[in-house]
């Protein structure tokens, strides 16, 4: 049986490669007169990237990237934090509405490798609901670089019904640059200062008490 994970890996390497084959053939393009050492530099250059991109996409998904995944314990969240650099965390209970934003993070997962997609439940999650002072549910935790950066708190800025789009969501993560988005949204990132609280300092309270 085919892996889904691994064509859309293939899918997206296609991508930056054609990307990459645009932009030489622009530089190239732009030299009056190239030459073949001109030639070869830039080949070698794409070449670097795309090996680099590789690596990097190779690296995201030994991480758990590609797919959207349960988070057992506060232990494992903050582990996960510090295994990637982009993090996007649900906070969710049971019901009906978080189901909905189960849906279409399942979706974005898969075309987000880039970033990582989890979920973890509220209610066996008392330090970290508390610490990130979770109280509406579902709400999404948005974290670059073990900071919870922004959240999404519930459906209010989705349109404020459960019928949103996976679009919508989309480009709700974008603004907050938590994924990269090659999309017409022409919203700048809102200011997130007052919102960033740091878990690099639970992460190794939590690692230092379970020692």
């Amino acid at each position: 049986m085919d892996n889904p994970i691994q064509e859309i890996l293939e899918k997206q390497l296609l991508t930056v490669a054609k990307a990459m084959e645009d932009k030489l053939d622009e530089e190239i393009a732009s030299l009056e007169k190239p030459d073949e050492d001109d030639l070869e530099v830039l080949r070698e250059r794409r070449l670097q990237q795309m090996k680099k991109m590789a690596e990097k996409r190779k690296r995201w998904m030994s991480h758990g990237h590609g797919e959207y995944t349960e988070i057992p314990s506060e232990k494992d969240f903050f582990a996960a934090v510090k295994a990637s650099e982009r993090v996007v965390c649900h906070f969710y209970r049971e019901n009906w509405p978080c189901k909905v934003m189960d849906k279409h993070l399942g979706i974005l997962a898969k075309q987000h490798i880039e970033t990582r997609f989890v979920k973890i439940q509220a209610e066996k999650s008392p330090f970290l609901a508390e610490r990130l002072k979770i109280v509406v549910l579902p709400t999404l935790a948005l974290i670059k670089n073990t900071k919870v950066d922004d959240y999404v708190v519930g459906f209010n800025e989705l349109g404020g019904k459960d019928d949103f789009s996976t679009e919508d969501l989309e480009e709700r993560l974008a603004r907050a640059q938590v994924i990269h988005y090659e999309g017409e949204s022409s919203h700048k990132p809102k200011s997130t200062a007052q919102t960033k609280r740091s878990v690099r300092q639970s992460a190794r309270s939590d690692s230092d008490s379970d020692e």
